[in-house]
């Protein structure tokens, strides 16, 4: 099967709580993205195991993952959508990748070194972690993988690790590419506007999940920080950060310019913008979480997309493996 379309891969942790950051900053970009691009996207649960999951958890994690990018619209008759432990390539490779990548080029990685500062013991697989991030891209060819800031340092590693084996073995893998995200697509953390929503930050008036219910979510746009002003206007000062932060959201979800919104909003108060922040918010995860539940009531067909998946995932990949196996010099199993 020709692939004709740029190839571009995304992972995506099986983390849970996925946010309204998530959604507008990337989920939504890569359905509106998948006539353009010949989508793959990998829910990684070998990344999510460098820190201990309970089994159970995990389990149910990857499939709530599954539900809510298939009900914000990733289509797998459009995109290649697998679990990545599924397709058993990626650890292969990333062996091979592990064995001519130096210790030191993953000791500087800026997040192994904010990690590894906050942990008594630090396992092998947080130090491995970009290594297998490199396996989970050069499998499949990648041209362009879209990044935040915080993942540039280990797509430019990826880039060095292709270029080391490209020079040891020939050329074998092409050097993906960063596709920035449309701006304006940074949402920031309702309790802290001056820093990136995270999953990762469990404080609970600090983001919107995917799938909160309106009377979360409005509590939670409530208790937004503000200021002690009363103009409601986009900006860059750093005192307006949370009135920007939520007439961004506002903006990304309703497609209003901003001098609509800017006139829609004169003489309201903070009150009013919150209110009618969370009320757009709600009419647009309305949708997305009703066919989440019939996603999640429907085990048989998710096995299914998650199975022909994993299928069309391994023709890929498996070939890829074959040549870097073949590049190194091992013996195959048809020579025996």
């Amino acid at each position: 099967m020709a692939h004709t379309k740029p190839i571009v891969f995304s992972g995506i942790q099986p983390s849970g709580d996925l946010h309204l950051g998530n959604y507008i900053g990337a989920i939504r970009n890569w359905v509106a993205g998948q006539t353009q691009f010949d989508n793959i996207f990998c829910v990684v649960d070998l990344h999510a195991i460098t820190v201990y999951q309970h089994p159970e958890v995990l389990r149910a994690k990857i499939r709530e993952t599954v539900g809510v990018l298939l009900a914000c619209g990733i289509d797998p008759a459009q995109s290649l959508l697998f679990i990545q432990s599924h397709v058993t390539a990626h650890t292969a490779l990333a062996w091979v990748l592990n064995c001519l990548t130096p210790v030191g080029w993953l000791e500087r990685m800026t997040q192994y070194k904010d990690k590894a500062a906050k942990q008594e013991s630090v396992g092998l697989g947080l130090l491995d972690y970009p290594v297998l991030m490199a396996a989970d891209i050069l499998l499949y060819q990648t041209q362009f993988v879209p990044v935040g800031d915080d993942q540039r340092q280990h797509l430019e590693l990826t880039r060095d690790i292709a270029g080391r084996f490209n020079h040891l073995y020939g050329e074998t893998f092409r050097l993906p590419d960063m596709l920035i995200p449309p701006v304006g697509a940074r949402i920031m953390g309702l309790d802290e506007p001056t820093a990136k929503m995270s999953k990762s930050t469990n404080r609970p008036y600090h983001a919107v999940g995917i799938l909160d219910p309106p009377d979360t979510i409005m509590a939670v746009m409530h208790r937004a920080v503000t200021d002690s002003g009363r103009e409601i206007a986009f900006g860059d000062d750093p005192a307006k950060a949370g009135v920007t932060n939520l007439l961004t959201i506002y903006q990304a979800l309703s497609g209003h310019s901003r001098q609509t919104i800017e006139a829609h909003f004169a003489g309201k108060g903070y009150g009013d913008l919150k209110r009618e922040v969370a009320e757009v918010v709600i009419d647009t995860l309305r949708p997305i979480q009703q066919r989440y539940k019939a996603f999640m009531d429907d085990p048989a067909t998710l096995d299914g997309v998650l199975r022909a998946g994993a299928a069309a995932a391994r023709q890929r990949a498996v070939p890829m493996l074959d040549t870097v196996k073949e590049r190194v010099g091992f013996l195959p199993p048809h020579a025996l």
